[in-house]
């Protein structure tokens, strides 16, 4: 099934692609709030999530091959259906398309196996391409987790610019919200992706920023983060571009070294000051570092009232200052000769040592266990929240002593426990007289003492 009868009209420059049920899910949200000159599209092997989603533009991927039953959480198969229907994607973008957003949940199958390829259709047509995804919950399991890092992997060599969004980090913020409230936030959060970085384009400004802009920014840019904030008052503006940079869609708000930054900020009813300008691009150009590039706008929304509304793209960063989605460093691996067995000859040594040179083989080990990896890899996806770590019902606590400077390792060795710990015990009196029992080479225990009793002689 292809529903293309909207994409025959000109269309908008800015195309949406929800792949799976999490881009779907993601893609009827955007299209509930109301994203400006964008069109929608949602791609999917699910036939019951086509069908009851409000989106016009819609495209069935592995008709022939899943039935309209969906992926079954198998990644290689939304591949297949994705390549096998990638004409009916193509057909649903018009020639007026510069821009496409290709969103997806990534984890399961649809999205994960399916995403890479659409993004890459768009690509070759030159279309600006960005990813928006996310990573699962830690809840959802590790072999999701797993998957979803292979997917995001994939995706990232076919598109221009990547964004990575950690649910995670959603959850620690709003852990004490029901499972469809956390769901729906993090479909919220890739909404504000995409309209944060679409209305830049979209809504004119006094300070106009254009495509040519954003495609400056973000063409060939790699791994990027994206941050919002809203704020009111006497100090509105560091208020937004303090929160723009602890937003959630940022896993780390350290972005020195930034290549490129897109600046945007949209006032309401009371209009942003010049002075409040300096201050949030001062604030913003002290926190990436003086090599990075500013481009700025300035935009107006009536609805904002009194506030004032700070959005920053940033590309060119280090892979520290996004969810760790990449393989840790391969494994380091060492070689080792071991001998073969000589073989007795009669040959004389010489022969025998080049014979033996011959006949080693060489034997990889690899050090890292394949299990130590992947939960070294779950690790760092995700750290233990503050809470965890604060948590009444977490008793057990190991104590880390690799910090242990030589005077704390002196006093562990020489002074007691009960000490240390400044227990009342009374003084421990005790016997320097030799016992008169010992250990036997058998190990047996002897009421005598041989050193003590037995003649040397």
């Amino acid at each position: 099934m292809a529903d293309l009868s909207n994409s025959k009209n000109k269309g908008a420059a800015i195309k949406v692609i929800g792949v799976g049920g999490g881009g779907g899910n993601a893609v009827n949200h955007m299209f509930k709030q109301g994203i400006r000159d964008v069109d929608f599209v949602i791609c999917n092997t699910d036939s019951q999530a086509l069908d009851v989603s409000p989106i016009q533009i819609k495209v069935q991927l592995g008709a022939s091959l899943t039935e309209g039953r969906g992926a079954g959480n198998k990644p290689e198969t939304g591949k297949q259906a994705a390549i096998e229907n990638i004409d009916d994607v193509k057909a649903a973008l018009d020639s007026g398309t510069k821009m496409v957003f290709v969103t997806a949940g990534m984890g399961g199958g649809t999205g994960t196996g399916g995403a890479p390829v659409i993004a890459e259709a768009c690509k070759n047509r030159g279309y600006l391409t960005v990813g928006i995804v996310t990573i699962p919950f830690r809840n959802e399991g590790r072999r999701r987790i797993k998957q979803a890092v292979e997917g995001i992997e994939e995706l990232e060599k076919h598109v221009d610019s990547l964004l990575v969004i950690n649910n995670e980090r959603i959850r620690e913020m709003y852990g004490d919200f029901g499972i469809s409230e956390a769901f729906s936030r993090a479909d919220n959060i890739l909404a504000i992706a995409a309209k944060g970085i679409a209305e830049i384009i979209t809504v004119p400004g006094y300070i106009n920023v254009d495509f040519a802009d954003v495609e400056t920014v973000m063409r060939k840019s790699g791994l990027a983060v994206m941050g919002t904030g809203i704020a009111t008052g006497e100090k509105r503006a560091e208020e937004a571009v303090e929160k723009a940079l602890n937003s959630p869609l940022l896993n780390n708000n350290d972005i020195r070294g930034a290549k490129n930054i897109l600046l945007n900020i949209t006032s309401g009813t009371t209009e942003v000051t010049m002075d409040e300008v300096g201050r949030i691009t001062d604030y913003v150009q002290n926190k990436a570092g003086f090599d990075a590039d500013i481009i700025w706008g300035n935009g107006k929304e009536e609805s904002l009232g009194e506030n004032i509304s700070v959005t920053l793209i940033v590309t060119g960063i280090s892979k520290n200052s996004i969810p760790h989605f990449e393989n840790n460093e391969q494994a380091e691996k060492k070689e080792h000769l071991l001998d073969e067995p000589e073989k007795q000859n009669t040959d004389s040594s010489a022969t025998q040592k080049t014979a033996s040179r011959n006949n080693q083989k060489t034997i990889e080990f690899d050090i890292s266990e394949e299990k130590r990896q992947e939960e070294s890899e779950f690790e760092l996806l995700y750290p233990r929240t503050s809470k965890e770590r604060t948590s009444p019902e977490k008793k057990d606590v190991v104590m880390d002593y690799s910090d242990l400077s030589d005077e704390d390792v002196d006093e562990f060795e020489n002074i007691p426990a009960y000490k240390r710990r400044q227990l009342r015990m009374n003084d421990p009196k005790y016997n320097n007289k030799p016992s008169k029992y010992s250990v036997s080479k058998d190990n047996k225990i002897k009421d005598r003492n041989s050193y003590l009793h037995d003649q040397v002689d």
